[in-house]
């Protein structure tokens, strides 16, 4: 983890499109109490169970946000990019993260004060429903993982992380080629072995094309029905 050198690049909230329409003063209170920071791919940006002190802006890169089940079991919930908020909580008097997340890839990231937060989110309507609403996004992907988990076989299961992986929120990342098995299977919450085992025969079906560790989607409307059926 470094914290970025002065003039490596512009500050968070300009560089975030949710700042960008601010006033001077609001951007001033932002600003005092924040810290940029990189994290390189594999570093640990927060862990399950410790203080929560700040929320966590993600200017760059991507980030993997997940829920630690066992010693060696997680459940992958998200996958944070540029413009993603986290340890959102804490704005609302969460005092531990219920969550982990590392550095899928390298991430820059913008340390804000929770408090700095706060008067902004009460002060600022506006800005107000335009984080409420990304984070509406993220609480929609919650529920889809609670109703794969409870209702769907591991085909479904399977096809529903692939679908969220591929979706056009993260149009012109290279997420796949990032993801090992284990992490697919842990957006699916099924076996890696399963995983493996599935996504060969996807291929052989022609629904999706394996190229070493990055896939790609051939026929999204067959996931989709796969997907659908469970």
């Amino acid at each position: 983890m470094n914290q970025f050198p002065t003039g490596d690049i512009d500050n968070c909230e300009k560089m975030v499109a949710c700042f960008r329409d601010l006033k001077p003063e609001e951007l001033t209170l932002i600003s005092s109490g924040k810290t940029e920071l990189t994290y390189f791919a594999g570093e640990i940006l927060f862990k399950q169970g410790a203080f929560s002190t700040h929320v966590l802006l993600v200017m760059d890169g991507l980030v993997k946000v997940y829920l630690q089940t066992g010693r060696d079991k997680q459940l992958n919930l998200q996958l944070a990019k540029s413009g993603d908020f986290l340890a959102f909580a804490s704005v609302f008097g969460e005092t531990v993260h219920t969550t982990s997340a590392m550095a899928l890839t390298d991430a820059q990231v913008c340390m804000i004060d929770k408090e700095s937060m706060r008067k902004l989110l009460m002060n600022n309507a506006e800005f107000a429903m335009r984080i409420t609403s990304r984070n509406f996004r993220n609480e929609r992907q919650l529920l889809t993982i609670i109703g794969n988990i409870t209702y769907k076989q591991m085909r479904g299961k399977l096809a529903s992380a692939l679908l969220y992986l591929s979706s056009d929120d993260f149009l012109g990342q290279d997420v796949f080629p990032h993801l090992s098995r284990q992490d697919i299977a842990n957006f699916a919450s099924i076996a890696t072995e399963s995983t493996i085992k599935f996504l060969k025969e996807f291929e052989r079906d022609e629904i999706i094309k394996l190229d070493g560790k990055d896939i790609q989607i051939l026929n999204r409307s067959e996931l989709e029905k796969i997907e659908r059926l469970g």
